[in-house]
């Protein structure tokens, strides 16, 4: 049986989106801050939910661990992004195993029931790690900085955006298994027909003599619920 469509883009979608928001959770530029007071003009600074690092764009001279002098890490969006990001990350691969195991490439029939909860499961993970990229992109130009700084939206906010976005449509796509597995429950079981061996003539309706066999062809009549045997004849 060949792997339905649904389940496929299911299976495609959330590692994609798995990798994305792993990037955005680790890498730290959710913010960008640049055009600092009486700071080099090329300076840039990046701030993530976990580190703070420091840029002069013109020599690429990096330098992380930068001491949070503002109080950005004890705001409540970072503060919520640094316990729901990690967790939608493994709740991720708890869906994406039960996802293998309900999917079952290689097997000849999947578990529609078991993809259908993995579906729901890789939904919640993507609205997991959607609310705090969310919550942050409200507050980023409320949170800490220092007064008449430019500031921007980082590269990791957007991974990790596009990651949440594509972990619900797998979810999404793997639930869809629920109508199948609700289709397979609501079919009628039909009962298999009894099959007559080779050889063997049916008793019901048989003719009695070989005369009424004759007599049947003779006067263009069908035969009756069964055709004769060769013991009719």
């Amino acid at each position: 049986m060949r792997t339905p469509t649904a389940m496929i883009v299911g299976l495609v979608l959330c590692p994609c989106g798995l990798l994305l928001t792993l990037t955005g959770t680790l890498a730290p530029s959710w913010r960008k801050v640049s055009l600092v007071p009486n700071q080099p003009m090329d300076l840039v600074w990046e701030q993530g939910i976990w580190d703070i690092c420091r840029e002069r764009q013109s020599t690429h001279d990096r330098l992380c661990g930068q001491a949070d002098e503002l109080g950005y890490f004890e705001e409540v969006p970072v503060r919520v992004a640094q316990g729901l990001m990690p967790s939608s990350l493994v709740i991720t691969l708890l869906g994406l195993v039960v996802a293998a195991l309900g999917v079952r490439c290689w097997q000849e029939e999947p578990r529609h029931l078991l993809a259908g909860v993995a579906g729901l499961v890789l939904l919640l993970s993507g609205l997991m790690s959607l609310v705090p990229t969310s919550w942050y992109t409200h507050e980023l130009w409320a949170l800490p900085a220092l007064p008449g700084s430019t500031l921007a939206v980082g590269y990791s906010l957007v991974l990790s955006y596009l990651g949440s976005c594509l972990e619900i449509l797998g979810g999404l796509a793997l639930a869809l298994s629920f109508h199948q597995c609700c289709k397979e429950r609501r079919a009628p079981k039909l009962s298999p027909s009894p099959v007559l061996e080779p050889g063997l003539c049916s008793t019901i309706g048989a003719y009695s003599n070989p005369w009424d066999v004759l007599k049947d062809e003779r006067d263009g009549q069908h035969w009756r619920n069964n055709p004769p045997c060769d013991s009719d004849l």
